[in-house]
């Protein structure tokens, strides 16, 4: 995944950039960077976080940065920022998102003969790079950018530092938020809007699909209106959202108490104590907990010091490490009791098998699972927030291929809760995991939960929809 802050301010904004960005950790551990622009040039750091938390890479450098804009991000695949020097101005470029047809659009750009790339390891071409190669094909940065947004397919969005002005732009679909914030001086852009409370910003709104502004210390313009269709990503508000941030007007913690509530009340299953998967599992889980008057309890706690998120690691085995040492069982919380567990999803299945492996071990009796959102049969076209390199990796979609006999677009039926294709591909899910009972989220009381009509939300990993 990844995520962007960036701040404009009448004094110096580098303090603001860099707790601001440290408030998108969670969402990558692969790269960090932050670009600022001091009225005459922009000077950038880029470090590699993967074994090392944002803020001990960036302290010192902060020492050595000033300037009254600037952007930053967390970033789970390139190097970024990047300073691009164009007939439109030297400026830094950060993007989030996936390009789905990147190979087309190099193939393209190599087409314009003068174009060329640095490259990545590994040789992939740097994405954000590509994006600015479409930018600069326009006159103005407006015009640049909404180039690039019409070339992608997939979905991307991003804030361009310049001599002028940071320019904010949401994906073309809004799969991705940018929210605007202000205070006395300054204005603000960023994915977290949990980045503006404790640095004093108040939130001014969410840009449309498809908006571009321009932030200066006065104020901001609006250089691109919003188109009208916008299907934000739901998983968002399901888990890889920060529980204090709100999108579209809809806080993640609140949702996920909803969330938790509406499984209980579809659920007849008898248990000694409700818990949570930590920690996205935890909102659900006092949900489920509140809305069935059971005793919410925590097994299991996480000790966070040093272990990172576990879908982070390329490596399975290296995630499957992280998982194990990072989330401590609690024998006399766990021994002759019947647990239901609230997860944010089951996406490959493999950590929560050992998980529940490991609570039977610890003495339950009886051990439910109930995901706050429906299984996950189509891999992400839009976005980066899974290590699947296949779709077969997804446990939903390895039960329908075994159920088949091969491997395909998966019939409807998969999708719809009360079928017999369905009930078939969760028992095969159950069995796999050693779950006593396996209960999904139904998807219509999910999008009822987020709050937002279902045609300005993106489903597509659960239903196929576009």
């Amino acid at each position: 995944m990844g995520g962007y802050f960036g701040v404009v301010s009448k004094g110096d904004c580098v303090a603001d950039l860099f707790y601001g960005t440290d408030y998108h950790s969670h969402l990558g551990t692969r790269r960090g960077g932050l670009a600022v622009h001091d009225g005459n040039r922009c000077a950038r750091f880029i470090h590699d976080i993967t074994n090392a938390q944002f803020r001990s890479k960036f302290e010192q450098d902060v020492l050595k940065l000033q300037g009254r804009m600037g952007i930053g991000v967390i970033s789970d695949t390139d190097d970024q920022p990047l300073i691009i020097g164009s007939h439109l101005g030297t400026y830094a470029i950060v993007t989030v998102g996936r390009i789905a047809n990147q190979a087309e659009l190099v193939k393209q750009a190599y087409g314009l003969r003068s174009a060329h790339f640095s490259e990545m390891s590994g040789g992939e071409v740097n994405p954000t790079e590509l994006v600015s190669l479409f930018i600069n094909q326009g006159g103005t940065f407006a015009e640049g950018i909404q180039i690039a947004q019409q070339a992608i397919a997939g979905s991307c969005s991003m804030l361009l530092l310049t001599g002028t002005g940071v320019y904010a732009a949401r994906d073309k679909l809004g799969r991705t938020p940018i929210i605007l914030g202000r205070k006395d001086g300054a204005y603000a852009a960023t994915l977290e809007t949990c980045a503006f409370p404790n640095l004093g910003y108040e939130t001014v709104r969410d840009l449309g699909p498809g908006e571009i502004v321009r932030l200066t210390p006065e104020g901001v313009e609006v250089v691109a209106l919003p188109g009208h269709r916008c299907q934000t990503c739901a998983f968002l508000w399901v888990y890889y959202g920060y529980p204090a941030s709100t999108y579209e007007g809809v806080n993640a913690e609140d949702t996920r108490y909803r969330c938790g509530a509406a499984l209980a009340r579809q659920d007849t299953t008898a248990v000694d104590m409700v818990a949570g998967i930590p920690d996205s599992g935890t909102g659900h889980a006092m949900g489920y907990a509140q809305e069935k008057g059971v005793p919410f309890r925590r097994p299991f706690v996480k000790y966070t010091p040093t272990w990172s998120r576990s879908f982070m690691p390329q490596d399975q085995s290296t995630r499957d490490l992280v998982a194990r040492m990072k989330i401590i069982p609690i024998r006399e919380l766990i021994q002759g009791r019947r647990l239901l567990f609230c997860e944010d999803s089951i996406v490959r299945g493999t950590q929560l098998r050992e998980t529940v492996r490991r609570i039977f071990d610890y003495g339950a009796t009886e051990v439910h699972m109930r995901p706050a959102c429906p299984p996950l049969i189509f891999g992400c076209k839009y976005l980066n927030f899974s290590r699947s390199k296949s779709e077969l990796d997804l446990a939903g979609r390895r039960a329908i291929k075994e159920l088949e006999g091969q491997d395909g677009v998966p019939p409807a039926e998969y999708a719809r809760p009360d079928s017999p294709q369905c009930r078939a591909m969760v028992e095969r899910i159950r069995h796999r995991l050693g779950l006593t009972t396996l209960q999904y989220q139904r998807l219509d009381d999910l999008v009822e939960s987020i709050g937002l009509p279902k045609e300005r939300l993106c489903t597509y990993c659960w239903d196929g929809r576009e």
